[in-house]
């Protein structure tokens, strides 16, 4: 079963995605935010696409766990999503994913210019979840 990532901002939201066999996740897109119709509209259809059968939001807690606004903002559009589709969705913990993000790219010599820091974040909370899916079950 694929695996959707989602890293939401307030001007992109990075997508990545898993293999069918939900072991490895890769950058796929970014979504430039127009509103919020539009934007759910786009992972929706990225979802029916790619078979998706469960969607991980990054959720950007403050360093001490608490919740930020970012967060609330995130929950939000997700709690509309929902409404959107059936599709099963989790939260997982993003803080500093965005900052090992963007040392990730700095260390790879060969990154496509087109991928985006967001779309890598995503990639990393997809993995992260992915990794501790396989040690549970």
């Amino acid at each position: 079963m694929r695996s959707l990532g989602l890293d939401v901002g307030d001007k992109r939201i990075g997508v990545a995605l898993s293999d069918p066999d939900g072991i490895l996740a890769s950058p796929l897109t970014i979504i430039n935010c127009q509103n919020e119709q539009t934007d759910i509209a786009a992972i929706v259809d990225i979802i029916q696409q790619n078979q998706v059968g469960k969607i991980i939001v990054g959720l950007p807690l403050s360093m001490n766990g608490s919740m930020s606004k970012q967060a609330e903002k995130v929950q939000a559009f997700t709690e509309e999503l929902r409404g959107c589709t059936d599709i099963p969705v989790e939260y997982r913990d993003e803080r500093l994913s965005t900052v090992s993000a963007k040392r990730l790219m700095q260390t790879v010599k060969r990154v496509n210019r087109e991928t985006r820091h967001d779309a890598v974040a995503a990639a990393l909370v997809l993995q992260g979840y992915l990794d501790e899916a396989s040690f549970r079950g």
